[in-house]
């Protein structure tokens, strides 16, 4: 379709609205603003119209300030209670400071709209052009009410700096481009990261693009306060009732609940066969027997559920070599491991304190493990004040147990 054949028939083009459903609320509390326009074939989506940088800007801003305009129409005659969100080229909004899109909505200011229920919604990409000009837009659209949202983080090179120098309020991730049987562990960790930074920053997580269970659950366990996609609600041409989508969500969250509830309970009795097996294996050791005999008589006690083990002061130092498993029931010491220091590793001091506090082994979370290449936990067992025994647990053996993937 030509650009000119969607400005010659404006008429046609009308606003489509993405609900957004809060996870606390179980609620729709805001909506994406959409571009749609009728033609012979159906009702077909313009958001190619507003990406593409060939299309002369005054296009763009002329349809922009069209369709902006009847959405504010139908939002000025509800309650004003919910959220309004609208995508803007973040090069013309810097083209002119904002004052378009401030001129824009300043007649609806005068008639009683908030300016802390809209938000504009700008690509992490093309933010990232104009960083020292966009941060100081950012402060003062803030500055007179207006929030943020910060759109496509985590898909690729996210710069956790640069969403932390900006503070957004809002923080948009999509999940669409996820396999729905395969949500890889790297955009996990990713996502993860996210959701700590969002929380220091205090901005909201919304996870968008949600097209189905797996993609929904993957978002509740990452920290997402805010869910949008065809899964929960497709967008729709007119305000429904914010309750419509509160059943389903609650179904649903009962479900996660319960599976988590499961995968904790696997890790506690886990934590807890480990604990049992370590006191009998240190029971075996006599004050004579060095740290690499140490190792082995533990390895052969845990070959069932463990691949690598060694032993670390509190400092972080490797006291031993390392323990490895080369066959089913075959272990060999290797020495390059002694000596090597890993306190930089996350968590490492916490579990020592912890486990000098509590007297009981730690089991760690999910990661990948450098030499491996594979997801493994590792748990740590405190032998004394100053002496720690970490396990490392092979994927296969977490695989074939319920609740500790």
């Amino acid at each position: 379709m030509d650009p000119l054949d969607v400005l010659m028939n404006k008429d046609k083009v009308f606003p489509y609205y993405q609900p957004i459903i809060s996870a606390d609320k179980q609620l729709i509390v805001g909506y994406e603003v959409l571009a749609r326009m009728q033609t012979e074939e159906g009702i077909v989506n313009l958001g190619w119209f507003f990406q593409d940088k060939s299309i002369p800007d005054e296009y763009r801003l002329e349809l922009d300030d069209y369709l902006q305009s009847i959405a504010l129409d139908a939002y000025m005659e509800t309650d004003q209670s919910a959220v309004m969100f609208f995508n803007y080229d973040a090069d013309l909004l810097l083209k002119d400071n904002g004052e378009t899109f401030l001129k824009r909505v300043e007649p609806y200011r005068n008639k009683g709209l908030n300016l802390n229920h809209i938000v504009l919604e700008l690509k992490e990409e093309e933010i990232s052009e104009h960083l020292n000009d966009i941060k100081h837009l950012f402060v003062y659209l803030q500055s007179i009410g207006l929030r943020i949202a910060i759109d496509d983080l985590g898909q690729s090179k996210t710069n956790l700096d640069q969403i932390a120098m900006l503070k957004p309020n809002i923080v948009k991730v999509n999940v669409a481009f996820m396999e729905e049987e395969e949500l890889p562990h790297l955009y996990r960790d990713v996502h993860q990261s996210l959701a700590m930074l969002s929380r220091k920053i205090g901005a909201t997580l919304l996870f968008e693009g949600i097209s189905n269970f797996n993609q929904l659950n993957y978002s509740w366990r990452n920290g997402g306060r805010y869910y949008q996609g065809t899964y929960l609600l497709s967008p729709v041409p007119k305000f429904v009732d914010p309750m419509i989508c509160r059943d389903k969500m609650q179904k649903e969250f009962h479900h996660f609940i319960v599976f988590e509830r499961r995968k904790m309970e696997a890790q506690i009795a886990l934590t807890n066969k480990m604990n049992q097996q370590l006191k009998a294996s240190m029971k075996k050791i006599s004050e004579t027997d060095t740290y690499d005999e140490m190792i082995m008589l533990v390895a052969k006690d845990c070959n069932p559920f463990a691949f690598r083990v060694y032993i670390c002061n509190e400092e972080g130092f490797q006291q031993s070599s390392n323990a490895e498993k080369i066959s089913t029931n075959e272990w060999i010491l290797i020495e390059e491991g002694r000596y090597k220091n890993w306190s930089w590793r996350p968590y490492f001091l916490e579990n020592i304190v912890r486990m000098n506090v509590e007297k009981k082994g730690i089991l760690s979370d999910l990661y990948t493990d450098i030499d491996q290449d594979e997801r493994i936990r590792t748990y740590s067992y405190p032998i004394s004040d100053s002496l720690f025994l970490f396990l490392d647990i092979p994927y296969e053996f977490l695989f074939e147990q319920e609740g500790l993937l």
